[in-house]
């Protein structure tokens, strides 16, 4: 089952500078605030900052139940495997693929 996009992470060059701007764009300090990621969150949505991230770019996050089952739709129905899953930590899965259009689909499955 996939409970909606509620991740979003954008690729950074000056985190500490982008912590600045999201922080005042959104109104709250980060949860998590690392050199290599830094997470907001806002309502039932996380904002994500990568420093790394600039080869794969933005990238929306579906949050599903099951990240096998919905990576493998995406394979069945023609998408490209771009990042088979994944644990990002705590338990944290992340999968990503291609669809015929070039669009990155992400996936998240949370413990």
């Amino acid at each position: 089952m996939t409970q909606g996009i509620r991740t979003i992470i954008y690729p950074v060059k000056d985190i500490a500078r982008a912590k600045t701007l999201y922080s005042k764009l959104l109104g709250v300090e980060p949860y998590v605030d690392e050199p290599y990621y830094v997470g907001f969150r806002v309502g039932d949505q996380e904002i994500g900052l990568d420093p790394h991230g600039h080869k794969q770019g933005m990238t929306a996050y579906w949050h599903v139940d099951d990240i096998q089952e919905s990576l493998q739709l995406l394979l069945n129905a023609g998408a490209q495997a771009l990042q088979e899953v994944k644990d990002v930590g705590g338990g944290k899965l992340t999968a990503s693929a291609k669809d015929a259009h070039g669009n990155i689909i992400g996936l998240l499955q949370s413990p």
